[in-house]
């Protein structure tokens, strides 16, 4: 196999796994600050 290939190969793997754990992480994370948000000073979740 191409060592070119094999190197893009890993290479977008990693970045697609990163991307995967940012997600998991980021989103929870805005919920739960909406909601902090919410109960300590008003303000809508949609804002």
């Amino acid at each position: 196999m191409n060592i070119g290939v094999l190197l893009i190969a890993i290479i977008g793997g990693l970045v697609g796994i990163l991307a995967t754990f940012y997600l998991m992480i980021s989103f929870p994370a805005v919920i739960i600050w909406k909601i902090y948000r919410k109960i300590t000073k008003g303000i809508p979740l949609t804002m």
